[in-house]
């Protein structure tokens, strides 16, 4: 049956999950989770939750799903060894670093891939795999057909989310918070933008970036049949009572095998929604009736209350057990108990006598081993020999009853044997000392102009899709002495994959031999046609150790996260050359649903449309790789006028990507990074280069 894997802001809330019949839960622990603003957990609460959890037969997942520094490595290097101590099941990652960092220091504790891998397809759950994952988290806004492919192919366990919260954008890919706010959703401190008004002319008076939340409720047999392996809740943030009444429901549609009822349905709209819910991505129908805001409404007391008395009286979760008695004259009675992990319990008691007046029967023995009540055990099935006329006190029995599920829990509770290491960062890599090449990368093939290659940037990064649609301009470039790469979709699904392969050959007849990918999923796609991979933004790579792990997947570069400091970028052992953008409008969010279309009613793109929020910053949305948007930070990145501060950081080329930028524009900007010139753009922006983000 489907894992039902529910959420965990608190020890209550675990108690909830439990009683109310999760299978899992997942929860948080220090600052390296996707909820920093969450209570979490201390680490004896850690270790009282893992025995809480097993004793009961749930499993335990720690989050440690964010972007970590190389100086925050080491202290998330000892939370791994502590929660692979207390025998936590599995860690839920994002970066890749932490990734080589579990591999080391735990090598037998399994690792989850987070939905802010960005894992869409089936060749990014294959390298997940390839990674040493034995899950991973697909992307929220994948349809039904989507899952049924991966599941069908994929070589390790699939998990979806099933009720709650929706991002806008494809989790993993937001910068929306970090860059217009400083609190980065890679880093657990999400300011949720998306939920406030924009527009699309001079008033910020709608919700176009806002969904409702998401309920699965009537496919969970559908899911199952899928080979989907586990269902997740979403809402760390949540109070237990939301908790328990999410899963209660959840947990009884499964075991029951059906659909809810309406009660059921109205009471999970009514302990959180968003002006109701919508099944929208799963049915693969997009549109506005996906939109939702949180409506201020009298929370529902009364069903709270009706929740605590699920976990707040006693042990509602009863785990089936099989007990075992054997009483003979002459030798110690005998009783065992038996789960259904394979646990097995023994225990002798006192010699029974010679029974004077009654004696014992098989039914008294059953009577008293059954009554376990006051424990988390059920006994499903009761076998018991007692020979003849022999006599043994109750209190006996309920003793050996007692000592002997007792045994069985300190078996279910026992610490696993795993290894541990210590972790060591391994050798450093110098800094280069020469000045960082230009790259130049376009949105579209019109952007590449004669001037433009003939300003001689050592490569020229220009969309698959647009090569492939205008190879003279790769021919152009070429000529010039400038090298292509393809810049390969972040987001592409497999019914999609057929186009981007053709798209890739047509690329290659032209003579590109280099791709550049930002989700795990581009870098398999990218390698297995025969590109030389170059990884993009949207990898992540914010420390040394992710670097280390890209260069042994065979990567010839990376780009630094965007959210680094360039002292960070700095300090950065680069065992693969590193580049930086350091211009253009900053990528915001990638998202499925096309809220142009929603907007306008058709599928302009033109790349003039702009959003206006609630203090008049605009932001460019672009048409993305299918019918997806990429939403653009209003204000330019200009450092021209730094060049000093990032030559010095050791790059092996900085990047100036152009998107809503003329033609014209591009030459000049180029023309001023090489120094010529005193082109500077309208509103601009230092990025997150020289300030913190949380």
């Amino acid at each position: 049956m489907l894992e039902l894997l529910a959420p965990a802001g608190s020890m209550e809330s675990v108690v909830a999950a439990v009683q109310n019949g999760a299978d899992a839960v997942y929860l948080g622990y220090g600052d390296f989770n996707a909820r920093r603003n969450a209570k979490n957990f201390t680490q004896d609460e850690v270790a009282q939750a893992v025995r809480y959890c097993h004793l009961r037969g749930a499993k335990v997942f720690l989050t440690l799903n964010t972007l970590l520094t190389d100086r925050e490595l080491p202290s998330a290097a000892k939370v791994a060894q502590q929660v692979n101590e207390m025998g936590v099941d599995a860690v839920i990652v994002q970066d890749l670093g932490v990734v080589r960092m579990l591999r080391q220091v735990a090598p037998q504790l399994h690792i989850h891939g987070s939905t802010q891998m960005t894992v869409h397809s089936l060749d990014g759950v294959k390298q997940c795999a390839d990674l040493g994952m034995t899950r991973v988290v697909l992307s929220r806004e994948l349809s039904r057909d989507q899952i049924e492919g991966i599941c069908a192919k994929s070589p390790i366990e699939i998990e979806t989310f099933a009720h709650g919260a929706l991002c806008m954008c494809y989790s993993g890919q937001c910068y929306f918070s970090s860059v217009i706010g400083g609190r980065s959703g890679n880093r657990g401190l999400c300011a949720q933008p998306c939920r406030l008004k924009y527009g699309w002319g001079n008033k910020a008076n709608e919700f176009p970036l806002s969904l409702k939340d998401m309920s699965l409720i009537r496919h969970l047999r559908e899911l199952e049949k899928m080979g989907v392996s586990c269902l997740k809740l979403e809402g760390r943030m949540k109070r237990p009572e939301y908790v328990a009444i999410v899963t209660g429901i959840y947990a009884r549609v499964l075991r029951e095998d059906r659909l809810p009822t309406p009660e059921e349905e109205q009471q999970l709209e009514a302990v959180f929604s968003r002006q109701g819910f919508t099944q929208g991505y799963y049915l693969d129908e997009h549109g506005k009736d996906m939109f939702g805001t949180r409506q201020e409404e009298q929370p529902p007391f009364e069903l709270y209350a009706q929740a605590r008395t699920t976990y707040e009286s006693g042990e509602n979760r009863k785990e089936p057990v099989r007990m075992y008695a054997r009483i003979r004259a002459g030798v110690p009675a005998q009783v065992a108990v038996e789960d259904i992990l394979g646990h097995v319990a023994t225990v002798d008691g006192p010699i029974p006598e010679r029974a004077v007046n009654v004696p014992l029967t098989r039914e008294k023995v059953e009577g008293q081993l059954t009554r376990t009540g006051g424990t988390p055990y059920l006994c499903e099935k009761c076998t018991v020999q007692v020979e003849d006329g022999l006599s043994l006190p109750l209190s006996a029995l309920n003793a050996l009853r007692r000592q002997v599920l007792e045994e069985l829990s300190n078996q279910r509770i026992a610490l696993p044997k795993r290894t541990s290491e210590e972790f060591h960062a391994g050798v450093r890599y110098e800094n280069p000392q020469t000045p960082p090449e230009w790259i130049v990368s376009v949105h579209c093939a019109e952007q590449v102009t004669e001037e433009l290659v003939q300003r001689k940037p050592a490569m020229l990064y220009l969309p698959v899709e647009e090569g492939a649609a205008c190879p003279e301009t790769i021919q152009r470039c070429h000529e010039a002495g400038v090298e292509v790469a393809a810049i390969l979709p972040r987001i592409c699904w497999d019914r999609e994959l057929p186009q981007l392969k053709s798209q890739m050959e047509v690329v290659q007849r032209a003579g590109v031999k280099q791709a550049v990918a930002g989700t795990l999923d581009a870098v398999r796609h990218g390698m297995e046609a025969g590109f030389q991979i170059r990884g993009d933004y949207g990898l992540g790579i914010y420390n040394s150790q992710t670097l280390k792990e890209l260069k042994r997947m065979g990567l010839v570069s990376a780009t630094a996260s965007f959210e680094l400091k360039f002292a960070q970028i700095r300090d950065l052992s680069k065992g693969i050359p590193v580049e930086a953008i350091v211009y253009g409008h900053l990528p915001l969010m990638i998202t499925e649903n096309c809220i142009i279309h929603n907007h306008t009613g058709e599928h302009s793109c033109n790349g003039k449309q702009r959003l206006i929020d609630r203090k008049g910053e605009t932001f460019p949305v672009q048409k993305a790789y299918g019918c997806r948007n990429e939403i653009l930070n209003g204000k330019t990145l200009f450092l021209a006028d730094k060049m000093g501060d990032f030559q010095k950081i050791g790059l092996w080329a900085a990047r100036l990507m152009f998107t809503t930028e003329t033609p014209e524009e591009c030459v000049k900007v180029l023309e001023r990074y090489q120094g010529h010139g005193r082109y500077k753009p309208g509103e601009v922006t230092r990025g997150l280069y020289y300030r913190d983000v949380e």
